[in-house]
């Protein structure tokens, strides 16, 4: 109850960047990680965890040794993160994803999992995102994100050479899946 009240808040003080108001269910989590080799990932980087629904699987799932970025701005989403998930290395603004990986020394990713709200976005603001997106991921890398329509799929489909479309219901609102691949190794 506590997050939902958190994402009613947020969505209400700023309904272009948190795109729904309740945390995403457990069997959007399970639909949404199903694609990722856990013992094949080296580096996992999560896009807009909120109140970390994904962060939570990912924790149990991931292999000890990977390395684990979340990627949130909003400053209360932050602050509940850090106090759910002590340690964990955090980033503020997926703009700067290639910045901040030179920085760390961290090599390409093999999974970013968004929960993003693209279609709330301004198309600048999504096309500089998908971009660092796709120069984060090594080659064979998966970005998994999901949407309440169809809106993105076109765009993705330009970018990616294989987008597989999902559905889950069990999610409010219902949602769908993005698995996405640029058709080099490990495919």
């Amino acid at each position: 109850m506590a997050d939902f009240m958190v994402f009613l808040r947020r969505f209400f003080a700023e309904p272009g960047r948190v795109g729904s108001i309740i945390p995403s269910s457990r069997f959007l989590c399970e639909k949404m990680l199903c694609s990722v080799d856990w013992n094949q990932s080296d580096v996992i980087i999560e896009l807009g965890p909120g109140t970390g629904a994904f962060t939570e699987s990912i924790l149990k799932k991931k292999r000890l040794d990977t390395k684990y970025i979340l990627v949130e701005r909003d400053p209360l989403f932050r602050e509940m993160l850090t106090r759910r998930f002590p340690g964990i290395t955090m980033w503020d603004e997926a703009l700067k994803l290639q910045e901040y990986m030179s920085t760390a020394g961290i090599g390409k990713a093999d999974a970013i999992i968004s929960g993003l709200p693209f279609a709330n976005f301004p198309a600048e603001l999504r096309t500089g995102i998908l971009d660092e997106v796709q120069s984060a991921l090594a080659p064979g890398g998966l970005f998994i994100t999901f949407q309440y329509s169809l809106q993105l799929k076109a765009e993705l489909q330009t970018r990616f050479q294989r987008v597989e479309t999902t559905f889950t219901p069990l999610n409010i609102p219902p949602a769908f899946i993005y698995t996405c691949r640029d058709g080099s190794v490990g495919n």
